[in-house]
This record gives structure tokens, C-alpha cells and sequence, in this order.
């Protein structure tokens, strides 16, 4: 018995099985295994997949920073040589201040000539001088991830990536961007997914994105001063596209004829606010709108509201439309909000992130809001067909006086007017305020349909304990001292439909 317990069943595995196994860890750790024995000295060098971060190294004194990156420069060069020329699946590479930039390079086009494809670069090292143009010059790569700390500019003068599928580029000043954007995506015949984050361009007026392949795009640029002059995405057959950018003055092609699930986060620059009016369109971005309406899903953030507001009319028909997610701010009037829940005609699940807006003018007006309750029921309401209303940040008070009130007046008038209405969820990420709790506790059941179930969740557990609830007349209350060993957080929501209290 002892004899079994002091085997060594891993050693006896197969060398390639043992060499899988190690490639799950950073190569560092890996590397403590050659310690073990004379079979295990050089196993962690073949393993096919490699990740290199400087910043595990860092842990000595300043003074000895040159060491370290030398030490950490033999230790790479030393592992690629001992692989020679063996296949390599994926290389992850993660540096900053120090590493030399021809070994950068160097091991760069090691691993491109060896065919890996899966490559994962980032720190603040990426630059022409330090990444070799064989990056986007590969018959190899499948999925390729350039990520910087500091907006490296990078010229593109060749792309010819047959093979890739993902490319996922952050923090990045393209030279010459129009140009560049065509090169790039023309010069990947089979790319899926393409993220673009934390992106600058120069030359950034104009921007045409043709693809038939792709099937995710996301955008998010951090220029904030230069809106683009005119935008077109010719991408039939994507699946999911969220968008953050300056609204541009034109939206010349929009073919997303495929598109199921958007995240819209468009704004308009300062001054377009500052002048923004209801009679005239700030810029026109109704093609954009018209093009994204056949979705399924929808999250529209605050901003883009806004843009709604101003940059488009008419507000379209999203006939597809079954779930919308809305973020609001309290700088951010509701204007478009009454027509486009008119035109969603199949919408089951409304979530708003929050309760908050800007008053304005057409607070006062039939549907120009939502945000005032009166006798009158508005259509934009009375007619919704959703059945499903989540209201996420509950509770939480922006910085105008009677803002949890308002909150409150919200509730009732949604329970009110919307008749379709089978469950209304208030998630509340701070403790329950006793008196918000005592109202709701009073108003659920007297303005509720018989047919509609209020939940409360709480994010965070209240400073006393917590096990379980109360569900009287359709609303969860906090439950007894009795235990209730599940899930503190979740547990405490159990939808309930009668006239009797029920206890979890």
C-alpha cells in the first residue's frame, strides 16, 4: 500500500501528454518543474502553448531591475531555443519598460515562422520597431490580440491574414486611418470577429467597413473631438455589433440584414448638445437606426438616447425586438423613449439600468415622457406588450433632491398602465431603505394586477443577517430570524401568485 502511495503516476504519462498538461500554467511556473528530475528537465520548453509576462518577474528591489530584465531576456531566448522548430499552438507576450526591442522582435518572428496560431501581444513594447510586419503578413494565425498602455502608432503596409478568424486590437493609433481600416479588414478573407477598442485613426472622417464574413464587430473609439464625417458598415451576415463612437454626419451604407443582438453607445460632440433643438436634426443618423431595427436584443446607452432624441426621424419600427435594455443618466432627458416603445410591437422584457433623466420641456407633454404620472394613460403604455420589466440600480439616489421618490411614483405608474405586465424585478444594490421598503410593501398590492409578481432583489446583503422572505400579496419581504441555508443573495426570490403569505 505504501508502494502504490508513493508512485509517481504523473511521470509515468505519456511526454506529449505531460507537455499539454504544463502548457495550462505561465510558462514561469512551468519552469519550476525541471527541478523535479532529469526527465522533467526540459519537458516545459515543449509545451505548445508558451505565455511570457515580465510583470511576475518584478518582484525584486528597484536596483535590480536591469537584472531582472536580463534575466527575463535569457529566459525566453532560452526557452524558444530549446524548442527549435516544433509547433507551437499559441504565444502570449506581455512586456513593458526594459525588454529589449530587437529581442521583442526577434522572438516575434520566431514563433510567426513556426507557425503559431494564436499570438497575444501586449505591454507598452508594440510599435513598428519592436513587432515585425510578418504579424500581418501570416499564413498561420487564427486568432491574433495586439493590446498597448500607451496608443502605439503602427502603419499597416501589407495585411494578408488568410487564415484569421479573430483580431482583437486595443489601444492603437492607426497612421493614415481610412486607408488603413480598408487594408486591414480587405486583407483577413475569412475574419468572424473583430473587436476594435481604445482605437484612434488619423484621417478619421470617413470609414467603410465591408465584410462577408464577419460575424461580431465591436467598435470603441476614444476620440472625443473629431466626429467622423461619414460611416458605412456593408456586414450581412454579423450576428452582434456594439458601437461606441461620436454620432457622424452620415450613415451612408448600413446592411446589417443578419444583426440579432446590437449595444448602441453613440453621443454627440459638447457644442452639439450645447445647440441641440426638437425642430431641426443635429446630423442625421436615422440610416443607422433603420438598419440595426431587425433585432432581437437591444441595449441603448444613456447617450444614445439622446441621439434618438435629436439625430433621428423617424424613430423606426423594431418589429423583432423582444428584449431592451435601457442605461439612463440623470443629464439625459426621456424624449425618445414614448416612441420607441410604441414601435416595438413584440417587446417582452424591458430593463432599465437606474430611474434616472433630465426634466425637460417635454416632460409636460402627452408621450413625450414617461417620467409623469396623471390620470391620463399614456398610450406609449397602455398599449406595451411586455410582459417582463427589470429595473436594475433601484434605489439608487443621483444628485437631485426627492430622487428616491421619483423612483417610487415610477413604479406605481408602471404597475399601473402596463397591462401586459406579468413580473416586475427591483434589484437594489444598496441596503433596503426601511422606508422605501414600508412603501412598496404598501403599494404593490393596491395598484398590481392579480396576474403580476414584484420581486426585490438585494446585490449586497444588509448588515444584519439575512436568510430567507416573506412573499405577502405578491411582494417579498424580509423573513423571520428562522434559518434559511441557500443562497443569501438569490435565494430570497421566489416569484409567488395568490392572495395567502407564503414563507421560503
Amino acid at each position: 500500500m505504501d508502494d502504490i502511495c508513493c508512485k509517481d503516476i504523473i511521470s509515468d504519462l505519456p511526454e506529449a501528454l505531460i507537455c499539454h498538461l504544463l502548457s495550462f500554467v505561465p510558462t514561469k511556473e512551468a519552469a519550476l518543474t525541471s527541478l523535479l528530475s532529469e526527465k522533467w528537465r526540459y519537458l516545459f520548453a515543449f509545451a505548445p502553448i508558451l505565455d511570457f509576462d515580465d510583470s511576475v518577474w518584478m518582484q525584486s528591489p528597484l536596483v535590480y531591475m536591469n537584472e531582472v530584465h536580463r534575466k527575463f531576456m535569457d529566459f525566453v531566448d532560452r526557452v524558444l531555443g530549446l524548442q527549435g522548430n516544433s509547433t507551437l499552438v499559441r504565444f502570449s507576450l506581455n512586456c513593458r519598460n526594459g525588454i529589449d526591442r530587437e529581442c521583442i522582435f526577434r522572438w516575434i518572428s520566431n514563433v510567426i515562422e513556426r507557425g503559431v496560431s494564436d499570438l497575444d501581444l501586449g505591454g507598452n513594447f508594440v510599435s513598428n520597431r519592436s513587432m515585425p510586419s510578418s504579424v500581418f503578413v501570416s499564413k498561420s494565425l487564427v486568432k491574433l490580440r495586439i493590446r498597448t498602455e500607451n496608443c502605439t502608432i503602427i502603419d499597416l503596409e501589407d495585411v494578408f491574414l488568410p487564415k484569421l478568424k479573430t483580431l482583437d486590437l486595443s489601444s492603437i493609433w492607426f497612421r493614415d486611418g481610412d486607408t488603413c481600416l480598408l487594408k486591414l479588414i480587405s486583407g483577413c478573407q475569412v475574419l468572424e470577429d473583430l473587436t476594435m477598442s481604445d482605437l484612434w485613426w488619423d484621417g478619421y472622417w470617413n470609414r467603410s467597413m465591408s465584410s462577408k464574413t464577419l460575424k461580431r464587430l465591436t467598435v470603441h473609439c476614444s476620440d472625443w473631438d473629431r466626429s467622423p464625417g461619414s460611416i458605412s458598415f456593408d456586414t450581412p451576415n454579423l450576428v452582434y455589433f456594439e458601437y461606441f463612437d461620436l454620432v457622424a454626419d452620415k450613415y451612408e451604407v448600413v446592411n446589417f440584414d443578419s444583426l440579432v443582438e446590437a449595444s448602441i453607445g453613440l453621443r454627440m460632440r459638447h457644442h452639439q448638445r450645447a445647440h441641440a433643438s426638437y425642430g431641426d436634426l443635429v446630423v442625421n443618423a436615422t440610416n443607422l437606426f433603420m438598419g440595426i431595427s431587425n433585432v432581437r436584443i437591444l441595449q441603448l446607452f444613456s447617450n444614445a438616447l439622446e441621439v434618438l432624441t435629436f439625430c433621428c426621424a423617424p424613430i423606426p419600427v423594431f418589429k423583432k425586438l423582444i428584449h431592451l435594455t435601457v442605461e439612463t443618466d440623470k443629464d439625459v432627458g426621456w424624449e425618445s423613449l414614448p416612441a420607441l416603445l410604441k414601435n416595438c410591437p413584440n417587446l417582452e422584457t424591458l430593463v432599465f439600468k437606474g430611474l434616472h433623466h433630465r426634466s425637460t420641456s417635454k416632460c409636460q407633454d402627452t408621450d413625450g415622457c414617461l417620467c409623469k404620472s396623471s390620470k391620463d394613460i399614456r398610450s406609449c403604455l397602455s398599449s406595451s406588450p411586455v410582459k417582463v420589466l427589470k429595473i436594475l440600480k433601484f434605489g439608487e439616489v443621483a444628485s437631485y433632491f426627492g430622487d428616491e421618490e421619483k423612483q417610487l411614483e415610477l413604479v406605481k405608474y408602471f404597475l399601473e398602465t402596463m397591462p401586459n405586465l406579468e413580473q416586475m424585478i427591483l434589484h437594489y444594490n444598496t441596503r433596503i431603505s426601511e422606508g422605501v421598503k414600508s412603501q412598496l410593501d404598501w403599494l404593490v398590492p393596491r395598484v398590481s394586477s392579480s396576474k403580476c409578481s414584484v420581486q426585490l432583489i438585494c446585490d449586497n446583503a444588509p448588515t444584519y443577517p439575512f436568510y430567507g422572505g416573506i412573499i405577502c400579496d405578491n411582494f417579498i419581504t424580509p423573513a423571520p430570524t428562522y434559518p434559511f441555508f441557500g443562497d443569501p443573495l438569490h435565494g430570497m426570490v421566489i416569484p409567488y401568485m395568490g392572495d395567502q403569505p407564503h414563507f421560503i
